[in-house]
């Protein structure tokens, strides 16, 4: 606990090919299995579905090309937090972090592990719905498997998403394959008329984004993880500008397959596309869909364990979280402390877990927090025109992203209000309550540091340092 005392560093052990594969394997999870059908049933007409797909992907792109400006600009791990923290104050920074922790980050690592469970156990039930308590012990074994992969070594840890990256991408090529040998056939029936029915309100447009982004969460990943990024400066724009257009592209043409092959009541009423789709192509091979499905959510599982637990541990050293999480150990060089409590929190969050509801919800906290990100960078952007750039976007970007956010913050409640949304508004602004006595005073018991101390020797970890 010696702020004197020599402290260690995480290694720069994610090159471009590791970046791709983070953002592209945590993009490509459970979202493109699940969430057609919602986008489909919020949008009423699969013309209209394919439009908010490629929206969603062209929206994706545009954000992320202004988190690699802000990434090359202040480089340090982090993310939003660290954007907002620096650009904004600690005030902010800590409402971000508190929601992040307490609800977000466990939403989305609660929803893939709920989508890879789901998948996981379907070939075994094939006639009917599969227990809950059974997809939920599946999918609490997925985040206990994945925390110990990540607490283990951070290099295995990237090869394990480099190889799920892989195989999921195969996956969604062989419905891509599929799809094209339907239309060569010309079984076009679906796509007749096929923007009638089309629900144009603001709510189910904003409900229809909310379901189709999720599937594109994953697109920021590499900015929680700069300070572990070779030259970030070229390698997160170039990662970036690979990954989430191929993302893009491939979730398009998977859409058009599904369509092609069910009809829009078949998808809306199935409760996992990629296995409906797999029994009327392929037929007593179907069940490969349910495999393959299992395994593009258990690499975007990885994927959102390594970011995540970043989160805590940069809140941890910049004294927003308790100084154990800000602790990486002493001998394999990861945040075990930060992805342990990411672990716990996830866990219990999976108790009461619905996949809907924490889309809807996840979505709306998240792109709170992405609108005051992109309102820095356009501070930076107008007011500090002067700082070294290696890489910069057009200011006309982050104005489209920021008036998006915006949008889908605003749209649900305007057109639609629900309590919930304003349960997690109080959750949000919530924080204020931790963050004045705890952070502002400091009104921290002695108790903590005893206890920081016991866990410091418990998990053999010591204060990491930043890595610029």
């Amino acid at each position: 606990m010696d702020p004197k005392a020599p402290q260690l560093n995480l290694r720069r052990e994610v090159g471009l090919t590791g970046a791709v594969a983070l953002i592209a394997g945590t993009m490509i999870g459970s979202g493109i299995f699940m969430s057609p059908q919602y986008v489909l049933l919020a949008i009423g007409s699969p013309g209209a579905s394919l439009v908010v797909w490629a929206c969603c992907g062209l929206l994706a792109i545009l954000a992320s090309l202004s988190y690699a400006e802000l990434g090359t600009l202040i480089r340090e791990s982090g993310g939003e937090y660290i954007y907002i923290l620096r650009n904004t104050g600690p005030s902010v920074a800590f409402l971000l972090i508190f929601s992040s922790v307490m609800f977000v980050r466990p939403a989305g690592v609660v929803g893939i592990a709920l989508s890879f469970a789901r998948y996981a156990v379907a070939p075994f039930y094939a006639d009917c719905a599969p227990p809950e308590l059974v997809v939920k012990c599946v999918a609490a074994t997925a985040i206990l498997v994945l925390a110990s992969v990540n607490c283990l070594n951070v290099r295995f840890a990237m090869s394990v998403q480099v190889f799920f990256m892989v195989a999921k991408v195969f996956a969604l090529l062989v419905i891509v394959i599929g799809g094209v040998t339907r239309l060569i056939q010309g079984d076009v029936l679906n796509f007749e008329d096929s923007f009638a029915n089309t629900n144009v309100g603001i709510n189910p447009i904003g409900i229809a984004f909310y379901q189709g982004l999720w599937s594109y969460d994953g697109w920021n990943n590499l900015n929680y993880v700069t300070e572990e990024l070779k030259r970030p400066e070229v390698n997160l724009p170039r990662a970036v500008l690979i990954a989430i257009p191929m993302v893009t592209l491939l979730y398009v043409l998977v859409n058009v397959s599904y369509l092609l092959v069910m009809t829009p009541a078949e998808l809306m009423s199935s409760t996992a596309v990629a296995v409906t789709w797999g029994n009327k192509v392929l037929g007593s091979w179907g069940w490969i869909m349910s495999v393959a499905a299992a395994l593009s959510a258990f690499g975007s599982l990885n994927g959102t364990f390594f970011s995540g637990g970043r989160v805590c541990f940069v809140a941890a050293r910049e004294g927003h979280m308790p100084d154990i999480l800000a602790m990486a150990h002493v001998h394999r060089l990861t945040p075990s402390p930060a992805l342990i409590f990411t672990t716990v929190i996830s866990l219990l969050v999976l108790i009461p877990g619905d996949f809907q509801s924490i889309v809807n919800f996840f979505s709306f906290t998240a792109w709170f927090f992405y609108a005051i990100t992109i309102s820095g960078l356009l501070y930076l952007k107008i007011k500090k025109p002067e700082l070294p750039r290696p890489y910069t976007v057009p200011i006309i970007i982050p104005i489209l992203v920021l008036l998006a956010a915006i949008f889908l913050v605003l749209a649900p409640i305007i057109d639609n209000p629900q309590i919930e949304y304003l349960y997690v508004t109080l959750f949000i602004f919530s924080g204020i309550l931790v963050y004045i006595p705890v952070i502002h005073y400091k009104l921290c018991p002695g108790l903590l540091t005893r206890i920081t101390l016991f866990l410091q020797l418990f998990l053999e970890v010591a204060p990491a340092d930043k890595n610029l």
